[in-house]
């Protein structure tokens, strides 16, 4: 488990991280099932995920298939040696499991702090169900209650201007995602810009994704609208909170 000590190595003392392991493992250990078929999503909680994914590999001898959602994915499986695979051999998953930076009390997400949000949107989209892990930081009544940096919206780089006037035009602040250690923007995976879009006050979450979708240079928000079916929030006490949908 080198690699993975090497990913918590200095925090594993820390409530968030302990919270963090516990969301995941429960997870894994209530959906992963031999022979499963997973996407793997982006982030810090998703370190413990596949480092639960591993063990159950080598001890329990199951048979995974894992899908990555970004580079940083890709590299957890492989340091995992876990199977690898993608979309084109594997277009469709038994689930998918990911993080988020804000989960409200719908099961409504906010991803894409990390800039992998179309990855992510579009293999969360190939799975039977999407399983959210995360801290109780990030569990929310509504959206902006504790994630303050805005929607990730990822854009076409000639067109980040007038997609930002579009947004303000919305009653977005938006602001572009500028690089902690490179000079300019920061560029996703995909060769694209980040913008991210704050508010002041709650929207109407799936009309505002399709507003920004329709968008021209607009590739793909953060907003997540109906894509996951359970949450699981690792709490301070050490417990696992579980949200599940609401039926409609």
């Amino acid at each position: 488990k080198q690699w993975y000590q090497r990913r918590v190595r200095g925090s594993m003392s820390s409530v968030v991280e302990q919270a963090k392991k516990a969301a995941a493992e429960r997870a894994v250990k209530d959906h992963v099932k031999d022979g499963s078929r997973v996407g793997i999503g982006s982030g810090s909680t998703v370190v413990h995920a596949v480092s639960h994914l591993v063990e159950l590999v080598n001890t329990k001898g199951f048979s995974i298939t894992c899908v990555p959602t970004s580079f940083q994915a890709q590299q957890l499986i492989l340091e995992g040696k876990l199977p690898l695979s993608d979309l084109s051999q594997t277009p469709e998953l038994d689930m998918v499991i990911d993080g988020a930076d804000e989960c409200d009390s719908n099961l409504t997400l906010i991803k894409g702090g990390g800039g992998c949000q179309l990855q992510e949107k579009i293999v969360a989209a190939c799975g039977k169900k999407m399983v959210v892990i995360a801290d109780y930081r990030k569990k929310s009544s509504c959206l902006g209650e504790q994630w303050k940096k805005g929607i990730p919206i990822e854009v076409i780089p000639m067109a980040y201007i007038p997609v930002m006037k579009k947004l303000q035009n919305y009653g977005l602040d938006p602001v572009l995602r500028m690089a902690a250690n490179k000079a300019g923007p920061v560029v996703t995976d995909n060769g694209n810009f980040v913008i991210d879009a704050k508010f002041s006050a709650p929207h109407n979450w799936d009309l505002l994704e399709t507003k920004l979708s329709r968008t021209p240079g607009v590739v793909e928000t953060g907003l997540f609208v109906g894509y996951a079916n359970v949450a699981y929030f690792g709490m301070e006490d050490g417990s696992v909170s579980v949200l599940h949908k609401p039926s409609v």
